[in-house]
């Protein structure tokens, strides 16, 4: 499979809860000891209550354990994948394949083998590079 210039993936989407959770979990791997939850949400500038659903979230996944107002990473960061966490907020990763207006009816572009395989391999690179990505990679 031939590489993908990057440059033809422009955006992924990811919801602003799996955005918030990434930079969560960062924070607290940059952290051994833990972080009062004040001090994320002055890092992050999200409000507390957004937070506390990003923890209680990530908390009842085993990812961060709390006590006493402080938070921490309840594994290691080389054990969280990118890809992970995007699936427990979002569901399945961003797909990039084309789908009809309707919804049921194949896409337009089914028929164009060589674009629709274009856009296969660009989605194939995407999942590998965020299941292959932890968060101490990022930190």
């Amino acid at each position: 499979m031939a590489t993908i210039p990057i440059e033809l993936v422009i955006y992924m989407k990811l919801s602003l809860r799996s955005e918030y959770a990434l930079l969560t979990l960062v924070q607290l791997a940059r952290h051994p000891q833990p972080i009062p939850e004040t001090a994320l949400v002055s890092v992050l500038k999200i409000s507390i209550e957004a937070l506390t659903e990003i923890l209680a979230v990530l908390g009842g996944k085993g990812y961060v354990a709390q006590l006493d107002g402080r938070v921490q990473l309840a594994k290691d960061a080389g054990e969280i994948s990118v890809a992970e966490i995007i699936r427990l907020f979002d569901g399945v990763l961003a797909p990039l394949e084309p789908v009809s207006s309707k919804g049921y009816a194949p896409a337009p572009m089914d028929n164009e083998v060589k674009l629709a395989g274009l856009f296969e391999d660009i989605q194939e690179q995407i999942s590998t590079r965020l299941e292959n990505t932890t968060l101490s990679e990022l930190v």
